[in-house]
């Protein structure tokens, strides 16, 4: 049988695990993840967020080991997307009597285009507050963290924050909090799920924490991965330095290549940056996934990005990576477009225009070689890099 667990003293986890999903939206999600849903036991017992609709029987199945689902009173509906929502009809039939709470009236609108306008909302503005016995909830809305719709629940007796999308991470584990998993595994799939989905709101993630401020909760309980308890300062530190777009001196290198010429002009590039004292890590995108490097971006102030040219244009992996990036939004950033040709430029030049769209700084222009590598060539591109790279990091220090 599965079971729901405890969280805080009638506050119950009883969320799905997905162990087995690889890919959501094109970002990799190597550690599967889960789609959280919280029952809070009181006088008018509350479900805060559903889940995917694959895990509606699992979450019920949850449920059933603490209470009937027909003394649900409220289901709280922080976010329409629907792997938060997708399980709403199974749930709402389950609790006949239940009034559906959602943000008004992006949630109320989006909640009624997905499953139709017959069921018992109740749209809450920003502030309101609902009293469900000894604890009274506050909704809090952020939009566009990272839906116009979203919102998050403040339960201030449990000093709980239910965050929804924000400070989540996908990730599927039998443990439930933070310290039980340990903050360095945690951190980095919060970062990468920062870098891959939130990333491209930075100024509303600024305006949801200001929002937050003035709460007081020691939990933060997201709808994927697990809770915050023991690192709720870590997270918050974390989400102010990544929405404020500030960078550190660290270089990347990405590319791809077809007879090795761009890879040895990428090794040369990254050695350059080595011999600067800059941090380097070298991406071939055959090898490395397009959502890794993004959590890469996020605190990499320098990307260099090289293509060899193919059919008259940049390759479809560096193409690819590139309109990715674009929509992800990182700002703040120097570019150095990079690639050998054969009898056309097309390559490196529709790199640097994919760079230039991302509103990049190109200091070293388009770094191009002929044909095959030469080691004069290799010293020449090393010291374009260098020349024009040094004293920006020179400023920075």
């Amino acid at each position: 049988m599965l079971r729901a667990a405890e969280v805080k003293p009638d506050v119950w986890w009883v969320g799905g695990i997905d162990w087995n999903e690889r890919n959501f939206h094109g970002y990799t999600t190597e550690r599967g993840s889960t789609y959280n849903a919280y029952l809070i036991l009181d006088e008018k017992t509350t479900l805060v967020d559903t889940c995917k609709g694959e895990f509606a029987q699992e979450m019920m199945e949850r449920i059933r080991t603490i209470i009937d689902p027909a003394e649900i009173s409220y289901i709280i509906a922080n976010h329409v997307e629907m792997d938060h929502s997708g399980a709403l009809p199974v749930v709402a039939k389950a609790c006949p009597n239940a009034q559906i709470v959602c943000s008004g009236p992006q949630g109320l609108r989006g909640l009624s285009a997905h499953y139709g306008e017959n069921f018992n909302f109740l749209p809450v503005k920003s502030g309101d507050t609902l009293s469900i016995g000894k604890r009274t909830l506050q909704f809090v809305h952020t939009p566009m963290v990272h839906w116009p719709d979203n919102m998050v629940t403040y339960s201030a007796y449990d000093k709980v924050l239910f965050s929804n999308d924000a400070f989540g991470q996908h990730f599927a584990s039998s443990k439930r909090f933070d310290d039980e998993v340990g903050l360095p595994e945690v951190m980095a799939q919060a970062k990468k799920y920062y870098a891959n989905i939130v990333m491209p709101y930075g100024k509303n993630v600024r305006a949801a924490l200001d929002g937050l401020a003035g709460l007081e909760f020691d939990m933060i309980a997201p709808s994927h991965g697990v809770i915050w308890r023991s690192h709720v300062k870590d997270v918050l530190e974390k989400y102010a330095l990544w929405c404020s777009g500030e960078a550190e001196e660290y270089a990347l290198v990405i590319y791809d290549s077809m007879w090795h010429t761009t890879e040895a002009m990428a090794r040369a590039i990254t050695e350059a940056f080595m011999e600067m004292g800059i941090p380097a890590r070298l991406f071939d995108l055959k090898a490395n996934h397009m959502s890794d490097i993004m959590t890469e971006v996020l605190s990499a102030r320098y990307i260099a990005v090289g293509s060899p040219t193919l059919n008259k244009q940049m390759m479809p992996t560096v193409a690819a990576f590139l309109c990715y990036m674009k929509g992800l939004a990182p700002e703040g950033r120097v570019g150095i477009p990079f690639g050998s040709y054969g009898w056309m430029q097309a390559g490196p030049k529709d790199v640097a225009a994919a760079l230039e769209a991302c509103k990049f700084q190109l200091p070293c222009g388009v770094i191009t070689h002929q044909w095959v590598e030469t080691p004069e060539g290799l010293d020449a591109v090393r010291d374009a890099v260098m020349a024009a790279i040094g004293p920006l990091h020179d400023e920075a220090r």
